[in-house]
């Protein structure tokens, strides 16, 4: 038998892979650097406007001057420059870079759990990570321990809830020394379901009404927490865990199937539980500082793959600058929108989300069933 190469479809594969439409071989209209560069560029643009946007609106070149100072060491500059260095350092800049660590995060782990279940309409909700770490959370919120352990209780709680909801859905997944992706699905939901119930009953229970209204705002998505410290741990974590994923290079092999991935020399149960602990960390580290943000890590990563195809090389990447983009921009409606209140940003990201994925659902062949 004669070896395909990586990322193409093997004898018997199907010819086009089950996690998106155009194949692991389409290559983009624009080519990957120049594409990749204007993404990098149209961030850091919106970075810094969205620094600027906001009750006070500041200019883009003050912007830039006083991140320049702060950068370089040399502090507020120049008269006046105080309350406007104080709203753009402490307040909206750790927003804006947590935003853009926590939308990268969700899009790349997006693409890993539909690479791992072989189902493009999979997101971390499915395998109950999201939900693990909203039980966590929803647990020291309605209790005393968050006023007893300060302001990392909420963070770590809801980080140590989406690692056991990532070990109980795959230990009862595993059979076998097997690590099935039927199984992984279907236990996802039911994780999922009872933990969702799990945190009904903490809300319910909880006596006092203002833990109750920070529970239904946190559960909705808010960086209105940002800190430098969270932001630039999220942001350290997401990078490292992104760089593992295009290191292992196995998402490719693992959307052939169990039967071509073998003959390629790939374990596919092994893999498997390597991309799903990577899409269990990336969740239960993003939802930590942000909440539960919902339709991300669905919509964004068939974006990716409408742009570069669902070579995981490119869409792993791509789907990372355009989930920070997405974020930026939704925080940054969230917090002008109905100002001085705040929207949860879960609730602008499925205004986005749900008429995007319908519309991409209508047009293209997304869960490799009947076609359109």
């Amino acid at each position: 038998m004669t070896a395909a190469a990586p990322g193409a479809p093997a004898s018997g594969a199907p010819a086009r892979p089950p996690d998106g439409p155009g194949g692991t071989g389409r290559r983009p209209a624009v080519p990957l650097p120049v594409l990749f560069a204007g993404l990098a560029l149209l961030l850091a643009g919106s970075a810094v406007v969205a620094v600027g946007v906001g009750p006070v609106g500041i200019g883009p070149g003050t912007v830039l001057r006083i991140l320049a100072d702060r950068l370089s060491g040399a502090g507020p500059a120049g008269p006046g420059a105080g309350y406007a260095d104080y709203i753009v350092w402490e307040l909206r800049a750790p927003r804006v870079v947590q935003g853009v660590s926590v939308g990268a995060g969700l899009a790349v782990a997006g693409v890993v759990v539909q690479a791992v279940v072989r189902n493009p309409v999979a997101d971390p909700h499915v395998l109950g990570l999201s939900s693990g770490a909203a039980a966590g959370a929803v647990a020291v919120t309605t209790t005393a321990g968050s006023a007893l352990l300060g302001a990392v209780t909420l963070p770590a709680a809801a980080f140590a809830g989406a690692l056991a909801a990532g070990i109980g859905v795959h230990a009862v997944s595993r059979t076998a020394g097997t690590l099935s992706r039927t199984r992984l699905i279907l236990a996802g939901i039911a994780v999922g379901q009872l933990l969702g119930g799990t945190t009904s009953f903490l809300v319910l229970r909880a006596e006092s009404a203002d833990a109750q209204q920070q529970v239904l705002f946190w559960l909705l998505g808010s960086l209105a927490g940002a800190r430098w410290d969270l932001a630039l741990t999220c942001a350290a974590a997401v990078t490292a865990l992104t760089a593992a994923v295009l290191a292992a290079g196995r998402l490719n092999l693992l959307v052939l199937g169990d039967e071509a991935a073998s003959a390629l020399g790939l374990d596919p149960g092994r893999a498997r539980a390597a991309a799903f602990t990577a899409a269990a960390l990336l969740t239960g580290t993003v939802v930590a500082v942000s909440g539960t943000i919902g339709f991300v890590g669905l919509v964004v990563p068939h974006l990716a793959r409408l742009l570069v195809g669902a070579e995981h090389r490119r869409a792993v990447p791509v789907a990372a600058l355009l989930g920070a983009l997405l974020l930026v921009w939704a925080d940054t409606a969230a917090r002008t929108a109905l100002a001085p209140a705040e929207l949860p940003i879960g609730i602008l990201t499925a205004a986005v989300g749900v008429p995007f994925f319908v519309a991409a659902l209508r047009r293209s062949n997304l869960v490799g069933g009947d076609a359109p």
